[in-house]
């Protein structure tokens, strides 16, 4: 794989150097330093891959982002000192079209930086090769009790990777599901990173946001995000919990899995939402909670940062509705209604 760096600081720019050329799979592509550098180097000779900083002279790591991924699409993984310090300019570059985040190794250290990065390039590998290429918590309150209901009857069930964060904030935005109606998400994030998603969207919402833990029950009027690298299911007591299989799947966790235990196990009123994302991860999924008689949502082209899931669920005839991203949230509450 092609892989570019972008990075201002010599010596880090250096150690992902280093990281990449010790393998025989990759090789380091260029070296930009600033990020319009990035930009114009992507334009002119585009990578597989791009190892993005975020803090950059000329345009931050969240700019280079935004325009690579208008000019010239490649996969992004935003590599960045404590990414756990910067929770906000992450999901600004992951809302821009980034697909995951992890920490710069260090030069000289323990070499689980170095471990965790090729890790993570691997990953990229297998979600680019399997695309087809680049181109193709705790609630918002801490002091307000959550609201419990009886019963949940209608369920959210929503699907999303690249560029996901800020298209998920932006569907569930100014909304107060209506009695008994529970929110799920599943993101392509890494579990070190999904509690800082669940705690971050539940500063963007007026409802309470938290992670799922394995065996919880479905909350109503609450946001519950996938949080582990395993899949996350629903059986047919309509309990969560996570499963390691399929174990080769480069999806984690995958929306496919899931969407598939709402068409088999949910039988109340269900609403599937694929948002932008790369691949075709929650497409299959999706067509069968049609089939199985639920609402399902796909967001257009126009308004994808990368159109590669939605594309696939288009394809498959999985929607019922194919939606601008500023016309999901309207079609939700239309669909299962509001709080008041």
């Amino acid at each position: 794989m092609k892989i570019a760096i972008a990075n201002d600081v010599a010596m880090a720019a250096e150690a992902l150097r280093r990281v990449v050329a010790s393998t025989s799979e990759h090789q380091v592509l260029w070296i930009a330093r600033t990020g319009s550098e990035a930009v114009r180097m992507c334009a002119e000779n585009r990578p597989d891959l791009v190892l993005m900083d975020l803090n950059m002279p000329e345009l931050d790591g969240v700019e280079a982002t935004r325009q690579i991924m208008e000019q010239s699409p490649c996969a992004i993984l935003v590599v960045t000192g404590r990414p756990q310090d910067n929770v906000n300019q992450v999901f600004r570059a992951l809302g821009a079209g980034a697909l995951d985040v992890t920490a710069t190794p260090m030069l000289q250290g323990k070499a689980d930086g170095a471990v965790e990065l090729l890790a993570k390039i691997k990953t990229m590998d297998k979600l680019i090769r399997h695309s087809g290429g680049s181109q193709a918590m705790l609630p918002r309150s801490a002091s307000a009790p959550e609201r419990r209901e009886a019963k949940t009857t209608k369920l959210v069930a929503i699907g999303a990777s690249t560029g996901g964060p800020l298209a998920v904030s932006k569907i569930l935005a100014g909304w107060l599901p209506p009695p008994g109606c529970a929110i799920v998400v599943v993101q392509h994030i890494d579990e070190n990173f999904a509690e800082h998603f669940a705690k971050w969207l539940g500063e963007q919402l007026e409802m309470p946001v938290r992670a799922i833990e394995h065996g919880d029950e479905l909350a109503p009027g609450t946001v519950l995000i996938a949080k582990s690298n395993d899949h996350l299911v629903l059986d047919k007591d309509y309990r969560l919990g996570y499963d390691a299989t399929p174990k080769d799947y480069a999806y984690r966790p995958s929306v496919d899995v899931f969407f598939r235990c709402v068409a088999q196990h949910w039988r109340g009123d269900a609403v599937g939402v694929l948002l932008t994302g790369m691949g075709r991860d929650g497409a299959e999924g999706l067509l069968e909670m049609r089939r199985a008689g639920h609402t399902t949502i796909a967001q257009d082209q126009a308004s994808s940062a990368v159109y590669g899931m939605p594309r696939a669920a288009a394809e498959l005839d999985a929607a019922q509705l194919i939606l601008p991203l500023d016309k999901i949230g309207p079609m939700l509450r239309s669909t299962t209604g509001s709080r008041g």
